[in-house]
């Protein structure tokens, strides 16, 4: 059994599958406690449902994009099993986690998007390095970005993981914090040619606080 927050349809808001039709499997519980977090609701409010039944409802949503996020969705082991399901039943499958726990026995065929915490998180301390070695050429590493602070830092952590070799790389800034032409124009000065800066798109389409999408 999984403890579920919410499943619900809209569309991919960040990562490079942005603007696509986009079923999200929310997961409760979360070991991290960033600053800037906009998902509080999902530390504790949730609902046991079966994978078998997940399966069943995400059908009816005729959608062959999937995301797994949270809080975070590693916290619970049966997430392991449920990527798997999805992907053994043909979905393109996404997983969006903090980069704290261990992502070695993911499915292979997911594609993983590792949130990096930058300083101003409170919750840099907690990255779990050691995942940089199993990121494949399709996973996509994120860094929230706040202050000059955190962008000097997420440079200094680029280089020395070689990550611009490893996957892609999306910068996107704390919404409400940092204005985006700020980072892009830090980004442009420094010919940072191979980040990909993204605007939260779901915060702009609709209130920014709106659950279920």
């Amino acid at each position: 059994m999984l403890k579920i927050n919410e499943i619900y349809y809209s569309v991919q808001g960040e990562s490079t599958f942005a603007g696509r039709p986009c079923v999200f499997i929310r997961l409760t519980f979360c070991n991290l406690r960033c600053s800037y977090c906009d998902t509080e609701y999902a530390f504790y409010e949730g609902y046991d449902k079966s994978i078998d039944s997940v399966l069943d409802e995400i059908k009816k949503y005729n959608c062959n994009l999937v995301e797994v996020t949270g809080g975070e969705p590693l916290v619970q082991k049966e997430s392991l099993e449920l990527m798997k399901r999805l992907a053994e039943e043909g979905y393109e499958v996404l997983l969006e986690t903090g980069g704290s726990l261990p992502i070695k026995d993911i499915d292979k065929r997911v594609r993983i998007i590792l949130d990096l915490k930058c300083p101003s998180s409170k919750m840099m301390k907690k990255n779990l390095y050691e995942n940089i070695d199993h990121l494949k050429p399709v996973d996509e590493v994120k860094f929230v970005i706040g202050t000059r602070e955190d962008y000097e830092w997420t440079k200094e952590i680029i280089n020395k993981y070689e990550l611009s070799n490893k996957c892609e790389i999306l910068f996107s800034v704390v919404f409400g914090k940092l204005e985006p032409v700020q980072l892009v124009n830090w980004i442009i000065e420094d010919n940072l040619n191979f980040v990909r800066f993204q605007l939260q798109m779901h915060k702009f389409i609709w209130e920014p606080d709106k659950k279920g999408v």
